[in-house]
Order: C-alpha cells, then structure tokens, then sequence
C-alpha cells in the first residue's frame, strides 16, 4: 500500500491540486484512497467544497491530544476519505516543541498516529504545507516516496535542492525506507522560453543525480481552479476527457511505473 507525500518547501506550485486530482484518478480505479492535509489553509478538504474551519476534529487533535484518527476522517466523495487540517496546524510545532516531555519523538507523532492505516487503504496521500519544519519532518519520517513539484521559474532549483537535502537527511537518519518518487513540472507554460530553459536544466540536474523526473507535466491552467470553485470538485473528477486533465492520469502511470520498478 503506497504511502506518496506531495512535497516541496516552496508555495503556489499545485501541492493541493496534485494530491486530490491523483486521489481522483485513483479512485475511478476502484482504489480507496485516504488523503492527510497538514497544511493550516485546509485546501483539501476546500477542493471537496467543505470548509475546514467548521472542523471540530483535525490532524491537530491527532497529534496533539491522541485522538484516534477515525474520528477525525471526513469522506468527501467515494473512496476518498480525508484527514482534515485548519488553522490550529498553525500552533502544532510551538505546542509539541514546548512540551517535549510529553512529545519526546517529535519527529514521529505522525507516524506513530498512522500505525495500521495502510490495511485501510490503496493509498495514502499527504498534502504538505510550504515549510522545512515539524510538520514536513513528520511526514518525512511517515511517508515512503516523495513526489516534488517543481515550477520552472527563476529560483526553482534552489528550493528543489533544499527539500532534496531534507528528504536525504531523513533517509539516512529516521526512515530508512524513504526514497523520491520523482520530480513533476508544474504551472508549465511551453510557450515561453524560461519555462523551457529552466525545464531542461531541472531534467539535467535529475538526470545527473539519479532522480527520476516525469515526462508528463501539469500546465497552467485556470481549469483545475475553476473545476473546485464550480464543481466543488478536483478536476479529475468532472472532465474525465480534457487534454489538460488527461495529464493527471498520464502522471498517475509514472508514479505507478517508476514504484513498480524499484
């Protein structure tokens, strides 16, 4: 049962529309599919058209207080549950880290919190939030493979090899068993040049250290916004035929294929 956190520390590059548009396709395959959100905004419950902030049990009392997570789980459509965030994510790294007493393994909360959830489910999703903190450390702790969107503008690279190092780090020191699923570009616009310059330079730098880059990328579109604020719905779910929307099920194939390999 794969275990895929969407994971990057940069903001604005399609980590929410990622997770809930693969948790579409994913579960047009019959798969039941458990998406966690550890981001404060809450997007992933907001893409199903429910708003987090009426949420009286989040990921927060999961790990802050114990509750077992089925009390917390919403299902949003079928075969996808979801473990929702809002903004009391926002207190969790100040809460944890100034009562290590009571939070010894701060890094494992999320983990521990988990245990038994993948006989649950095909998949398990994680939405992370734009940060190098507690909460991306759990869910590098958590998690086997991590798919990194990349948006191909200046400066991209550097916050590419930021969250690389990370997942490294946690490789070698907590979870052993962690490996990159690979990178997708994201917010592509083929039409212009640094796009296109920038693309190039991220696939010689994969290729270089052996990461898998996807050749399916996600463009920019207003569609997958459009399709959540009409829809209430990630896009996947609604124009099953769009070319723009196809690029989720082509990912889909090499996330899959690439895991199958190793």
């Amino acid at each position: 049962m794969p275990i895929l956190a969407i994971s990057t520390n940069k903001g604005g590059v399609l980590k929410t529309s990622l997770t809930t548009n693969l948790a579409g396709v994913l579960c047009q395959q019959n798969k039941r599919v458990l998406i966690i959100d550890t981001d404060n905004q809450g997007n992933a419950l907001l893409s199903f058209g429910i708003n987090p902030d009426q949420m009286e049990k989040t990921l927060y009392d999961v790990l802050i207080d114990g509750l077992d997570p089925n009390e917390a789980i919403v299902n949003v459509h079928e075969n996808i549950d979801i473990l929702p965030s809002n903004d009391d994510m926002s207190f969790f790294e100040l809460d944890c880290l100034s009562n290590l007493e009571k939070y010894p393994e701060p890094f494992m909360l999320l983990k521990n919190a988990m245990e038994g959830f993948d006989k649950e489910y095909d998949y398990i999703l994680i939405d992370s939030p734009p940060t190098l903190g507690l909460v991306q450390g759990n869910i590098l702790c958590y998690t086997e493979r991590v798919l990194t969107p990349f948006q191909p503008e200046a400066y991209s690279m550097r916050s590419l090899t930021k969250i690389l190092k990370a997942i490294q780090g946690f490789k070698e020191k907590l979870n052993p068993s962690l490996s990159v699923a690979g990178i997708v570009a994201t917010l592509v616009d083929s039409r212009t040049t640094l796009h296109s310059q920038v693309l190039q330079e991220c696939r010689k730098f994969c290729l270089h250290n052996d990461i898998p880059m996807f050749e399916t990328v996600i463009p920019r579109s207003v569609r997958f916004a459009s399709s959540v604020a009409y829809e209430r719905k990630p896009a996947t779910l609604v124009e099953k035929k769009n070319p723009l929307i196809l690029a989720y099920f082509d990912l889909l194939e090499e996330v899959e294929g690439i895991g199958t390999k190793k």
